[in-house]
């Protein structure tokens, strides 16, 4: 019976707490838990990061990061709190990250206005990855394709190419033009190249016909006469391509029909030159 007694003992201080062996019974238990939970943390997000739809994998990653830390650093002030000799320690944690979050909130107020307004972006969805918008920058207004929704930026794709980096707080401040469903942003330009003796109108209405045919006439800018000189004359065929990806096969097929139209109604020829496409 004794021996059960002292058994019964031995086992109860292995797991107090204010035991060297009890503390480090219960800091292996937090350090599983927070494990545990972190995975299902992990498991989660790669659950909604696989599945189709419009939120952005890098603020679903973020947030990740952000939740997995705030996770450990939970578990570390609840195990400094439940050993005696760390609870002073546990108490310094608590009242240095209140400290730590008031400095840290003042000196990146805009930054943390980001962050805010980065996930407002991501709940209400204003805007989405691929719509067409039009923002007010330092240069003017400008537009683009967006390409990136983070949660301190916003990444817009110009037609010209350069990136437009808008402020997440500035996203979620001022009016922006949605211009999706309705606005073609990608200029193409096919330069086409005539013996200077060469019925120009003729090789112009082919052009446009061509355009028309691959685009439709709404998409359509003009076919404008650039160069004459002694002995050639360019004409310049200008359209909005649908979207930047297929711009460039769109570019091939319109120079293939191009000179396929060309050639079956002999326009453009002259003096036994040929027209030429680029």
């Amino acid at each position: 019976m004794s021996a059960l007694k002292t058994d019964e003992q031995d086992v109860l201080g292995f797991i107090r707490p204010d035991t060297l062996w009890g503390a480090l019974a219960y800091l292996v238990v937090f350090v599983v838990v927070a494990m545990l939970l972190s995975r299902t943390l992990r498991l989660a997000v790669h659950a909604a990061m696989t599945r189709k739809g419009s939120i952005d994998r890098t603020s679903i990653s973020f947030l990740q990061q952000i939740c997995t830390a705030l996770i450990w650093v939970v578990m570390l002030i609840l195990y400094a709190h439940l050993i005696p000799a760390l609870r002073s320690m546990g108490t310094a944690l608590l009242a240095g990250a209140s400290v730590a979050s008031v400095v840290i909130g003042l000196a990146a107020q805009s930054t943390l206005g980001n962050l805010v307004a980065g996930i407002a972006i991501t709940i209400y969805r204003p805007f989405r990855l691929g719509d067409t918008l039009q923002v007010a920058t330092p240069t003017g207004t400008d537009i683009g394709i967006v390409e990136l929704i983070s949660l301190g930026y916003t990444t817009l794709r110009a037609p010209a190419g350069h990136l437009i980096v808008l402020p997440n707080a500035s996203a979620a401040s001022s009016v922006i033009l949605n211009l999706s469903g309705n606005y073609a942003p990608w200029p193409l330009i096919i330069t086409i190249r005539l013996n200077r003796h060469a019925d120009r109108e003729a090789a112009r209405q082919a052009a446009l016909n061509v355009a028309a045919d691959n685009v439709g006439e709404k998409a359509v800018v003009g076919c404008f006469l650039t160069k004459m000189d002694s002995a050639s004359l360019t004409l310049e065929l200008r359209l909005l391509a649908p979207d930047a990806a297929g711009r460039e096969a769109l570019r091939s097929k319109l120079i293939a029909d191009l000179a396929e139209r060309f050639a079956s109604g002999n326009v453009g020829a002259a003096q036994g030159e040929l027209p030429a496409f680029s």
